[in-house]
């Protein structure tokens, strides 16, 4: 894992701008602590900070490989699952290898079949390739859109790319302005975005599933080389519950290699404890002994808990059950509300951009503990998206909704905001959703119910869980800490998205299949837990904490954010938090986190020194 970046430019000699290019490799650097390196030409310059996790010695970038009198050089972020497999079809073809990183094979895999390369790969990853001789640069990200990838392209003739909006800044051809595009998306959206929208106005961001050439000639040529298809469901209950173990525990099994400490986040719910229990498995048949584990909680929280629709349960107990049943060596990380307020500037400057509030600062908290052991940590991410385990899955009136079902209504964004920025915010909103919904490929014989199902995961995969993968690539890599996401591996996708309803949710369940190709494997108490997410504090402390904050910034008249913000609809939030009714954004967003959310967007605007 690590942080990349590149400057391309036909018409000036950028090969000795290096101050910017210093600035632009620095900005990087908590992603890539380990080690750092150039590659420059008279028109090209390509950048890479690296977080060591495979073959030390010889997977350095940029790396570059001279081959028939052409020259390609190489900046890759991410992690490939089926190394060997490429590897050994590579070498079956006459291809060589000096070491063994996935870098390497990932090169010489665009050496040999260019962009289908990356129809070639599993895993997660955003590269560049430049090839010198043609004057022309290759761009990929991942089908699922983990690893991060964004844009600048000017005058036909530049283009700027980093893993992170902060490294396309450290560029003075951009300047940091939003427009009334970039304010709807951060008002009425965020911390979602629109799919490629970079929020600052031209920074766009290479979709999941998408690959681009840039060149003097062509200009930026993108495609889109993976998108889900509808196909018929040939498998029966039995065969699917066997299939679905299968995909589950081989993407975990592929996602252990590493050649430092591995550990993995356990919270005592289904998807957690599935990814533990594999790893712990996998340790004890390989030799590598006892596996290590994490979980995050706050001072107190036990003591301020509720049971609600979105967090039925704690996980304390959940915890202890999965522990004794793998033997892991178990870290448990408490988190105080003081320190989960103060680390929201963090968060915000580790986002680019303002996020899930106390969810991110949290999350930034708990990697830079794992850290202090570990480099390399699997999560749990993103099952719920494709299992079907949110509560809008499964509530009629939620999943019939005509609107994005984690943020079915506008009304406190709209009392929190002026007015005067905005226009048709409902048709904004409205249309974002729509385009997704029509994009949802679907078979002609389908029930209603499974239709509306493929929309719904269409939009949780493009959406929401587009927001929680950049939450845990920011705050993991801020702290340099590299997370593995087994449960993004495209073949679950594909498989999941073509299953039927009565199959995926069987015996009325949410993640029904999940549940079923885990019994006997693991507890039956974890098997039959009901849908718990990330944990948040519960502690009123917290809300004071921010309250304090925002009253603070609401008696600045100086500060941008009061241009932005209705004084009288922030208070109600403060005074009468009872009367926002559903939350925010997803499950945990509500009135503590929209006032951590406004203070993530004052620290936005001054520290990036927004223009409006």
């Amino acid at each position: 894992m690590c942080g990349i970046a590149g400057w391309i430019d036909y018409e000036n000699d950028i090969s000795e701008t290096t101050s910017i290019l210093n600035r632009m490799s620095q900005s990087l650097a908590r992603r890539g602590p380990d080690a750092s390196g150039f590659h420059k030409e008279r028109h090209a310059a390509l950048m890479h900070r690296r977080l060591i996790v495979i073959d030390p010695e010889n997977g350095n970038q940029p790396m570059r490989i001279a081959y028939n009198d052409e020259d390609y050089t190489l900046v890759y972020n991410g992690e490939l699952y089926n190394t060997e497999e490429v590897r050994s079809e590579l070498k079956a073809l006459g291809y060589t290898f000096r070491g063994h990183s996935d870098t390497e094979v990932l090169l010489v895999a665009f050496i040999h079949w260019r962009e289908k390369c990356v129809e070639k790969i599993n895993g997660i990853f955003a590269f560049a390739v430049w090839d010198t001789k043609a004057q022309r640069l290759f761009l990929a990200r991942d089908r699922i859109g983990v690893k991060p990838l964004f844009f600048y392209h000017y005058n036909d003739s530049g283009l700027i790319f980093g893993s992170e909006i902060k490294t396309l800044l450290c560029n003075p051809r951009i300047e940091p302005k939003v427009d009334e595009e970039g304010l709807m998306e951060l008002f009425f959206i965020g911390p979602g975005r629109t799919p490629g929208n970079g929020i600052i106005r031209g920074i766009k961001e290479l979709k999941p599933g998408e690959c681009a050439y840039f060149s003097k000639d062509g200009g930026l040529k993108i495609r889109r080389y993976w998108s889900l298809e509808a196909r018929e469901f040939e498998d029966n209950f039995n065969v699917a519950v066997e299939k679905t173990r299968y995909l589950v525990t081989d993407a975990v099994e592929r996602q252990l290699v590493s050649d430092v400490p591995l550990c993995c986040f356990l919270s005592g719910g289904l998807d957690s404890s599935i990814i533990s229990k594999v790893a712990a498995d996998h340790y004890k048949k390989s030799g590598k002994g006892e596996l290590s584990t994490y979980s995050v909680d706050y001072v107190d929280n036990v003591k301020y808990f509720k049971k609600s629709l979105f967090q039925p349960n704690s996980d304390a107990e959940y915890i202890k059950t999965m522990v004794d049943a793998i033997r892991s060596d178990h870290n448990y990380v408490v988190l105080d509300n003081e320190s989960l307020a103060d680390a929201l500037t963090e968060a915000t400057l580790a986002r680019d951009l303002p996020g899930m509030a106390d969810i991110d600062s949290s999350l930034l908290l708990f990697c830079r503990e794992i850290k202090k052991k570990f480099t390399v940590a699997l999560s749990g991410e993103c099952s719920d998206e494709i299992f079907g385990g949110y509560p809008w899955y499964h509530n009629k009136d939620i999943l019939f909704a005509d609107t994005f079902p984690w943020a079915r209504s506008l009304e406190v964004r709209k009392k929190i905001w002026k007015r005067d920025f905005f226009k048709d915010v409902d048709d904004y909103v409205h249309q974002k959703y729509q385009d997704t919904v029509n994009r949802a490929e679907k078979l002609p014989q389908e029930n209603k119910l499974n239709a509306r199902m493929r929309e719904m995961f269409m939009l949780n995969i493009t959406w929401f869980m587009q927001t929680l993968l950049d939450r845990k690539d920011r705050m993991s890599m801020y702290s340099g800490l590299e997370v593995r996401v087994p449960f993004c591996d495209y073949r679950i996708v594909e498989y999941a998205y073509n299953m039927p309803w009565e199959i995926k949710a069987c015996y009325g369940r949410e993640k029904g299949i999940l549940r079923e190709a885990m019994k006997g494997i693991l507890p039956n108490s974890i098997v039959h837990r009901k849908k718990s997410p990330y944990p948040k504090t519960h502690n009123p402390v917290y809300m004071g904490l921010v309250a304090k904050k925002i009253k603070e910034i609401l008696q600045n008249k100086e500060l941008p954010i009061n241009k932005l913000i209705s004084k009288e609809g922030v208070l109600e939030i403060i005074e009468r938090p009872e009367s926002m009714t559903s939350p925010w954004y997803g499950q945990l967003m509500g009135p503590a986190q929209v006032l951590a959310y406004i203070l993530q967007m004052n620290c936005w605007l001054n520290e990036y020194n927004i223009v409006i």
